[in-house]
């Protein structure tokens, strides 16, 4: 058996990956898939796969492209999630604020820099035409961070997944006053360099797994039950999570890519934008 490290968010957009492994897709092929759940994100995974602590991510695009061009070596080997993330804008139960308008100048929650949470509050702000270099930031780790934070006081808003953090808004812990979606496919999956250079072939039987179990993902019966009680939400939330989202099977088009680096360096989040080569495998 062939060890092979993968590690992602604790998301419903992952139940493919944990299906397969627990129903042995790829131990059939002689791999021992070894998955890790990263609450902290995209800029903790970002940090792993530099490390070489992982083989595998499914990670944010906009996070793995702003890390590369940054020096970390590893490259996007497919996409996973073909539609865009559904960014919720939360506030604390009794915050001030009553809209995103009212947000200007305020501070934001995220996870660490580089991540989602913090790019997206850049993305957020020049969509609304406010100064994006005057954004404020509290690091608060994880959505547990958040709801500390939030609930204390010591941060004002919070741009998370909006179906995963639903459940917390159910119960009165955050108000959402709007989405702010991803202008790009959300999810990539990533590869170490070092693992690319060892390991082609064991990549392509991961890849070949993976899709099946996503091309025909939503056509499992009761799928939409399956997720509402593994990831603790609302049956109606998940069939609308499910309606609006794809899955891939492809690898990222060079155009989406393109428009992910212009869009990072008008936000001067990236100096310059780099080879397309660099960063697809």
């Amino acid at each position: 058996m062939k060890k092979v490290r993968i590690i992602g968010v604790p998301e419903h957009f992952n139940l493919p990956w944990h299906m397969a492994i627990e129903e042995g897709a790829f131990e059939e092929r002689g791999i021992d898939l070894e998955w890790t759940e990263i609450p902290e994100g995209t800029g903790k995974m970002c940090q792993m796969l530099q490390n070489n602590e992982t083989d595998l991510a499914i990670i944010l695009t906009e996070g793995l492209v702003k890390s590369i061009t940054e020096g970390n070596s590893s490259k996007i080997v497919q996409e996973y999630i073909s539609t865009p993330l559904q960014w919720g804008i939360h506030v604390g139960a009794k915050s001030k604020y009553k809209s995103i308008a009212d947000l200007k100048g305020s501070k934001a929650a995220i996870s660490r820099m580089g991540s989602g949470s913090h790019l997206m509050a850049f993305v957020n702000a020049q969509n609304k035409g406010w100064p994006t270099d005057s954004l404020r930031f509290e690091i608060i780790n994880n959505l547990d961070g958040a709801v500390a934070a939030l609930t204390e006081g010591t941060a004002d808003y919070f741009m998370w997944e909006r179906f995963t953090t639903k459940p917390l808004v159910d119960k009165g812990v955050f108000r959402r006053l709007g989405d702010c979606p991803t202008p790009w496919p959300c999810f990539v999956i990533a590869a170490t360099q070092k693992f690319l250079n060892e390991e082609e072939n064991i990549l392509r039987h991961i890849l070949e797994v993976i899709n099946n179990y996503t091309s025909e993902f939503k056509q499992i019966p009761s799928i939409d039950r399956s997720l509402a009680n593994r990831y603790a939400q609302q049956l109606e939330d998940i069939q609308e999570w499910l309606r609006i989202t794809q899955w891939s099977q492809k690898q990222l088009p060079e155009a989406t890519l393109t428009k992910v680096q212009d869009t990072l360096r008008e936000l001067n989040l990236i100096d310059k934008p780099i080879s397309l080569s660099k960063i697809l495998n």
